[in-house]
């Protein structure tokens, strides 16, 4: 019982988030990352064996903000997205962004 309604919390969350940042904006972006380009990056990070990043993906998350995505890593598979492949992309793109230590898996 408490796990569903701790995934619910997390889904209810996601909600408000998007709706904000929809709301808020021209363009919406999380951090730092437009949210229509999202999914450029969505094969590298789902399922267990993912496939490497895009160049498209890469460039996305060269400029994201990763201290703020790490914000949002306990919300990650609500969307059916994996934390590891997540914080393994800046690594994976070359990037010399510094993943925060609490985001590390």
């Amino acid at each position: 019982m408490a796990m569903a309604s701790g995934k619910l919390l997390v889904h209810c969350l996601v909600a408000v988030l998007l709706i904000v940042l929809v709301e808020g904006a021209n363009e919406p972006t999380i951090c730092d990352i437009p949210m229509a380009k999202l999914n450029l990056c969505r094969p590298a990070v789902t399922g267990k064996n993912p496939p490497a990043p895009t160049k498209e993906c890469c460039s996305l998350i060269k400029h994201a903000s990763l201290t703020c995505l790490c914000n949002f890593k306990d919300a990650l598979p609500a969307l059916n997205i994996d934390p590891a492949n997540a914080f393994a992309l800046p690594k994976k793109c070359k990037s010399n962004a510094p993943i925060p230590p609490q985001c590390k898996a």
